[in-house]
């Protein structure tokens, strides 16, 4: 059993028992996350289609935390001219794992 849901503008494919890092959402660990828009969803022989989303479907998930990703360092320079400046970006996100997939 699998699905594809969409959050913070990206698709990711799940199964239950699965760990995913997610645009950061808004809660505490330990918290209990519930996802509706699911594209795909598929167990067997049992296939659903979204048009875009699947309105039976839902997703629930538990927050494991909220973290921050690497530093990603931009550096732009024009040369001969003396200009150069440094900023750096830390993403945050939120670690999601799957408890399970309800088709009602």
């Amino acid at each position: 059993m699998y699905a594809i849901i969409r959050t913070g503008g990206k698709q990711f494919k799940i199964s239950p028992g699965d760990t995913i890092k997610v645009e950061k959402i808004s809660g505490e660990k330990g918290d209990t996350v519930e996802m509706k828009e699911v594209l795909f969803y598929a167990e067997g022989e049992n296939v659903l289609t979204g048009q875009p989303v699947l309105s039976n479907v839902k997703v629930v998930g538990e927050i494991l935390g909220q973290h921050r990703a690497k530093k990603v360092i931009v550096f732009k320079k024009k040369r001969r001219k003396g200009y150069s400046k440094k900023t750096g970006h830390r993403q945050s996100f939120t670690s999601l794992k799957i408890k399970e997939i309800n088709v009602q």
